[in-house]
């Protein structure tokens, strides 16, 4: 039972690190097109696969210390 902060930590890593790499797939993926903002959401998907993976290794170094 006291072990609660770890089980949540290893929980928020795994979803940012599932987050970031499903972005970043997404991002690469073809996009059909549309009113020309293919490169935007590409963008935007990059951004965001790179943010929730640097979450991940910080809530990973969290958990390690």
């Amino acid at each position: 039972m006291a072990a609660w902060g770890e089980a949540f930590l290893f929980g928020a890593t795994v979803v940012a690190f599932v987050l970031g790499i499903s972005s970043i797939i997404m991002g690469l993926l073809p996009q059909p097109a549309a009113a020309g903002s293919g490169m935007k959401e590409k963008v935007e998907y990059g951004f965001f696969g790179i943010s929730a993976l640097v979450v991940g290794i910080v809530l990973t170094v969290a958990l390690v210390w």
